[in-house]
């Protein structure tokens, strides 16, 4: 126990100096589990987030649209790689990771619960969605562990390019005709507070929150990440002469920040627990898939071991 101790004291004075833990470092059990739900539902997101995206690949309004679009869909797919592998490096397989996933043992982010239904939506995930996950994510660069930390330096590069690109796409639907305008107003309308809710529950109903900031897993808590969300959102949209679909929204001149409305929890918590209005659907597509993608990895094994055979029969 004392020794316990002592291993477990020495590991938090490490984290607090700013080091960096790697995979063969010792780590308390609690931390690699931490790391990996994070991880894996980290991961998890990106992968199930290609689809409410790529609903409008071959329906885009332009041939460069469409490009942009699926670049922004093939980034996702290489976002999920790196946090998969990265997980992995805790004593994880990715077949257990993809089992979790598709069994509803591990979450993903609740936002991709939602469906896309016009163009415009695709202009609101990319402002409002990636945006709200570069504001989660930028600190995450200084994240405890050391393979997620370097991970996440070019996925929020990556990031902040999807962010543009959706603002773009809400910018010129707000400066067209009306019926444009009011089609980007209705996606803006329909994808806030979920946004809002992307930052996961209030800090005082956030279990881990507090023990991952300890561990410099985590570097601000969920409240404060929202907020800053919001102060930097609310002049964007503004400034496209959108409106935050917010009526509790005002300048708080005092605290230099902007108070708004309570969010909808019951919803927020329905669409965790599966019962969203296309968790079903996500999962169903991403199974079929899988199975469907079986022969892929199979083939790329089986070229992989044949590489191997060959560099040991040259060496010999």
């Amino acid at each position: 126990m004392g020794e316990e101790y002592s291993l477990e004291d020495r590991f938090q004075q490490y984290v607090e100096a700013e080091n960096k833990v790697e995979p063969k470092d010792w780590m308390p059990e609690k931390y690699r589990q931490t790391v990996i739900r994070q991880m894996s539902q980290h991961a998890h997101s990106e992968v199930i987030g290609m689809q409410p995206e790529a609903n409008w690949i071959t329906r885009a309004p332009s041939l460069r649209s469409k490009l942009i679009l699926l670049a922004k869909v093939q980034d996702e797919a290489g976002h999920g790689l790196y946090l998969y592998s990265a997980t992995e490096t805790l004593g994880i397989t990715r077949d257990e990771l993809i089992n979790q996933l598709q069994t509803g043992k591990a979450k993903y982010s609740s936002i991709f619960n939602y469906p896309t239904v016009t163009w415009a939506d695709m202009g609101a995930v990319g402002w409002l969605v990636d945006g709200a996950a570069i504001q989660n994510q930028v600190m995450l660069c200084r994240t405890s562990y050391g393979p997620y930390a370097r991970a996440m330096v070019k996925i929020c590069k990556e990031e902040s390019f999807h962010q543009r690109q959706g603002y773009e796409i809400m910018m010129r639907l707000a400066a067209g005709t009306k019926e444009q305008k009011a089609m980007a107003q209705d996606a803006l309308n329909r994808w806030w507070w979920p946004s809002l809710m992307m930052f996961g529950p209030s800090d005082d109903n956030s279990p881990n929150s507090a023990q991952s900031m300890k561990w410099r897993i985590k570097r601000k808590s969920n409240d404060t990440l929202r907020q800053e969300f919001v102060d930097k959102t609310v002049p964007q949209a503004e400034f496209i002469g959108l409106t935050i679909p917010d009526p509790d929204l005002k300048w708080n001149e005092e605290r230099k920040s902007y108070d708004f409305g309570e969010m909808n929890w019951d919803e927020f918590y329905a669409v965790v627990k599966g019962n969203g209005p296309c968790n079903k659907q996500r999962i169903i597509n991403h199974i079929k898939a899988h199975e469907e993608g079986a022969w892929v990895r199979e083939a790329a094994n089986a070229y992989a071991k044949k590489q191997q055979a060959r560099k040991k029969q040259s060496a010999a």
